[in-house]
């Protein structure tokens, strides 16, 4: 009788079977993700080097994004100093939301520093990998003063982007740890561009 009970009841349901879904994606999602970091760091680019190296070093405490809101200054007027005060403001709300939130909401550990080699090496953050400030900020700036300026769109998105290969070029970032930065700043600049007209 209960051989009939056993073999008539349906099998029990896997617990969390969503939740054991997500875990198994986010774990592929993982994979790939170290798979490109390995794959980046592991090409011999001699030529890319020290330049990327460069940025991502100019980059930090927002020295590219200073140089860069100075010459807006200088040479545009009034509208360039209000374009490149409300970049550097995006640039810090930015740094402020990563570093005081994100950072701890997501923790991370960085690429280990012997996975690149002494030709790519930048300064090494402490925060957590995850999303790159650095990248977050090059963006939210780019937003912002692409907003003011649209003839310099492109190069600035294209500086951020540069930023953000950079992080990883020099092993300090995973490739997800940039794209996260980067919707993060393009958040904050997407907010930052509604207050001024309210």
């Amino acid at each position: 009788m209960m051989i009939l009970l056993n073999a008539a009841s349906p099998a029990p349901a896997e617990p969390s079977s969503g939740r054991g879904l997500a875990r198994r994606v986010l774990t592929d999602i993982d994979a790939l993700d170290r798979a490109m970091y390995a794959a980046v760091v592991s090409t011999p680019t001699p030529a890319l080097d020290r330049p990327l190296s460069w940025i991502a070093d100019a980059s930090s405490f927002a020295r590219l994004w200073i140089a860069t809101s100075i010459a807006l200054a200088a040479g545009a007027g009034r509208h360039g100093r209000r374009t490149a005060a409300l970049g550097m403001t995006a640039v810090g709300v930015t740094s402020l939301t990563a570093d005081l939130f994100a950072k701890h909401l997501v923790p991370r550990r960085r690429p280990a520093p012997d996975t690149v080699s002494a030709g790519r090496k930048a300064r090494r953050p402490t925060s957590s990998s995850f999303p790159s400030g650095h990248t977050a900020s090059a963006f939210a700036y780019a937003s912002i003063v692409a907003t003011g300026f649209p003839d310099l769109a492109l190069p600035l998105y294209g500086m951020a982007t540069v930023v953000g290969c950079s992080r990883v070029h020099t092993g300090v970032h995973y490739p997800s740890d940039v794209v996260g930065g980067a919707i993060l700043g393009l958040c904050v600049g997407a907010a930052m561009r509604r207050w001024p007209s309210r």
